[in-house]
């Protein structure tokens, strides 16, 4: 089993930036990609940003330029850096880990929230 354990929510005015840890622990060995998700209010949970074990990284198109996914495998965590907030990024930020044992295994954080003010 592994642990995700989220930190960093909380309120960010328009264009002002903020940093989400994700920590892993328990069983975080064989971990082959760590990645953020969020959702809002109403909407379906969507990819926001997504790294590899070797550090190959994939973004949606809407943060691409504005969010920034980088890990430090050595504490077996993985940050999100948000700059240039903006309103549509208020939502449940949510860590997401995958596991590559026998098969593979996908671990979710319980989340952590962000909330854009004008």
């Amino acid at each position: 089993q592994v642990q995700l354990v989220e930190s960093g929510g909380g309120l960010v005015q328009a264009g002002g930036s903020l940093r989400l840890p994700c920590a892993a622990s328990g069983s975080a060995f064989s971990i082959v990609a760590m990645g953020w998700h969020r959702q809002a209010a109403g909407q379906q949970r969507e990819l926001v940003a997504d790294i590899t074990s070797i550090g190959n990284t994939e973004y949606a198109d809407s943060v691409k330029g504005r969010l920034t996914i980088s890990s430090d495998n050595a504490k077996n965590t993985v940050y999100l850096e948000m700059n240039s907030q903006k309103p549509e990024d208020t939502a449940g930020y949510y860590c997401r880990a995958d596991q590559r044992l026998q098969r593979r295994y996908e671990y979710w954080g319980q989340g952590t929230q962000v909330t854009g003010s004008s």
